[in-house]
């Protein structure tokens, strides 16, 4: 049993409060819900790991998912002695197993000595209940910094994988998986960040991008065993990096990504195939980016719900501020509600759906920084969309 010292807990802001806070960086509270007059729950947020605090400088790349008993586990980069993205960096973790409302102190999933691992992405594969956890690691003797890898003509990276069966108290690995998912004429392959997907076929997708030079472009991996082997599939060629990838309700992937073809909205390109092919990518207007990392999840589907719904999630501007939650009811092709979590500075994000269908994000956030801390926030869907949107009680 844990002790109180071993768990932060999450804070529940009072409304007065909240209105007050809401001006320098926070969105305003939910009001009063739907004709029915029931109460919207409230945003809750806590910080998660704090720059400085627990022998790291910096805390980056937020990984966040739902198992399938209903942990929470959350992810990020522990960086020993500063921003930069190569460096001294080490996988960290921490589990709650009240959705959210408490916290175990951080774990070290892995670390590689001195060495540089990046870029946590997770799976769930609800068959089996084995949590995929995949990432680079990159020497730090071999490259002394992000200049040295951007002119590197060879391989700079490996891709690992860890795995856990027991809702990641203990991790199995790292695998080292890269000849496997590389091509020859790439330096460079990264997943990510966030999250990857199962479909309903069973297959394990993660969305990754592959450099030539210090040119990016997206491709995916996937597994059709459960994890116990990896492969290449398809890729969209053209200056974009930082993917993540959702199953319509067709069937079809959409993959979304950060775009540098047309800076200032992401990307998307369908696949009819798994992943295996893709379409030409084309900038998506209603989301507009500061070129930074966004998350994409499914939260309902028909029949299962009465309303398809996907969540988005990204600093909603030209700069990094004002982490926005977005809502689409039509798999993607507009986004009619959008919500502030955070107006202050913001970045990279991870969205899940906890078990009792409330929403959670796992974002960086600052104020002199965007990424000072990185931060769990829960709330409702009634929240999302101001009362004007809620799961039925016929629902699931």
């Amino acid at each position: 049993m844990r002790t109180p010292q071993s768990l932060t807990r999450l804070v529940l802001i009072p409304p007065a409060i909240w209105g007050m806070v809401s001006l320098l960086l926070l969105a305003a509270p939910g009001r009063k819900a739907n004709s029915a007059g029931q109460n919207i729950p409230e945003f809750a947020q806590t910080d998660l790991f704090v720059g400085g605090e627990g022998g790291y400088s910096v805390y980056r790349i937020p990984a966040l998912v739902t198992t399938v008993k209903g942990t929470l586990l959350a992810f990020a980069e522990g960086r020993k002695n500063g921003w930069d993205d190569h460096g001294h960096i080490e996988i960290l973790l921490r589990r709650s197993s009240d959705e959210g409302s408490t916290w175990t102190q951080p774990q070290v999933v892995k670390k590689d000595g001195a060495n540089a691992l990046n870029n946590p992405t997770v799976v769930v594969d609800h068959d089996t209940g084995t949590i995929w956890l995949v990432f680079i690691r990159t020497s730090t003797q071999k490259f002394k910094n992000i200049e040295e890898i951007a002119k590197a003509s060879d391989r700079v990276s490996d891709m690992w994988v860890m795995h856990s069966d027991d809702d990641g108290v203990t991790w199995a690995g790292p695998r080292d998986i890269t000849p496997s998912v590389n091509q020859r004429d790439w330096n460079r392959i990264v997943p990510g960040p966030g999250i990857g997907i199962q479909l309903r076929s069973g297959r394990l997708i993660i969305p990754c991008t592959h450099f030539h030079g210090d040119v990016g472009s997206d491709h995916i991996i996937y597994s059709d065993d459960h994890g116990k082997s990896w492969r290449l599939g398809g890729s969209i060629e053209g200056r974009m990096d930082e993917d993540q990838i959702v199953e319509l309700a067709d069937g079809s992937l959409m993959i979304n990504m950060r775009n540098y073809n047309e800076k200032g909205h992401r990307a998307i390109a369908i696949s009819q195939d798994g992943g295996l092919t893709w379409s030409q990518a084309a900038s998506d207007p209603a989301l507009i980016e500061p070129t930074c990392e966004a998350s994409l999840i499914r939260y309902t589907s028909s029949p299962h719900f009465a309303k398809n719904r996907l969540l988005f999630s990204n600093p909603a501007s030209s700069d990094r501020v004002r982490m926005t939650v977005r809502l689409s009811y039509d798999e993607g092709k507009t986004w009619p509600v959008a919500k502030l979590l955070n107006g202050g500075g913001s970045a990279y994000s991870c969205l899940t759906v906890l078990p009792d269908m409330q929403i959670g994000c796992l974002y960086e956030r600052g104020r002199h920084h965007a990424a000072e801390r990185v931060t769990f926030a829960r709330f409702s869907l009634q929240w999302l969309t101001d009362g004007a949107d809620s799961l039925a009680a016929t629902e699931h």
